[in-house]
C-alpha cells in the first residue's frame, strides 16, 4: 500500500506542475476569465484544490480549529498555483516517511457540515489525491474552453512510463 500511495503523491505533483505551468504561460486575464465550470476560473479550481488538501492535512494533523487558506488569500495565480505544489509536496514527504502503522491509523474528523468521521489515513490519501485527478480534469476543460492548444497529457500511466 505504502509503495501505492508513495506513487500517487509523486504523481499528484507531476500532473498539478505539467498543468500549473501550461497555466502560467496564459495571459493573466484568461487565468481569472470565468467560464461554464464547477468554479468559475482556472484561479478558482486551482484555489480549491489548495483549500481542499490544505484542510485534509489539518484534519489529520488534528488541529482543533481547521481553517481554509484560501478564505482572505489576494495573490495571484502564480501565487496559489505555488502553494498548491508546496501542499503535494508536503503529502509526498509525509508518505515517503510514513510507517505502515500511521498509513493504518483510523482518525477522527469531522467535515465542514460538522459530521463526525473516523477512517484510516490510507483511504483519506487516496480520496486527496484522487480528487486532485478530477479538478486536473476540469482544469483541462477550461483550458479546452479558451481554446488553449498545447495541453499536456496528465494520465497517471504516462507518469508511470517516464519513471
Amino acid at each position: 500500500m505504502k509503495e501505492i500511495l508513495r506513487q500517487y503523491a509523486s504523481y499528484n505533483i507531476w500532473a498539478s506542475q505539467r498543468l500549473i505551468n501550461c497555466i502560467l504561460e496564459l495571459p493573466v486575464e484568461w487565468q481569472v476569465k470565468e467560464v461554464p465550470s464547477s468554479f468559475p476560473s482556472l484561479h478558482a479550481t486551482l484555489m480549491h484544490m489548495w483549500d481542499a488538501e490544505n484542510i485534509w492535512w489539518q484534519r489529520m494533523k488534528l488541529q482543533e480549529v481547521v481553517t481554509s487558506p484560501g478564505t482572505h488569500f489576494k495573490g495571484t495565480t502564480g501565487d496559489v498555483a505555488n502553494e498548491v505544489l508546496n501542499q503535494a509536496r508536503l503529502w509526498e514527504s509525509w508518505v515517503t516517511a510514513a510507517s505502515q502503522p500511521a498509513l493504518d491509523h483510523v482518525f477522527h474528523y469531522q467535515n465542514t457540515k460538522r459530521e463526525q468521521f473516523k477512517q484510516p489515513v490510507y483511504q483519506m490519501l487516496l480520496h486527496v489525491f484522487n480528487h486532485g485527478t478530477y479538478h486536473r480534469g476540469q482544469l483541462v476543460s477550461i483550458l479546452r474552453q479558451l481554446d488553449v492548444q498545447k495541453i499536456p497529457a496528465t494520465d497517471f500511466i504516462v507518469f508511470s512510463r517516464k519513471k
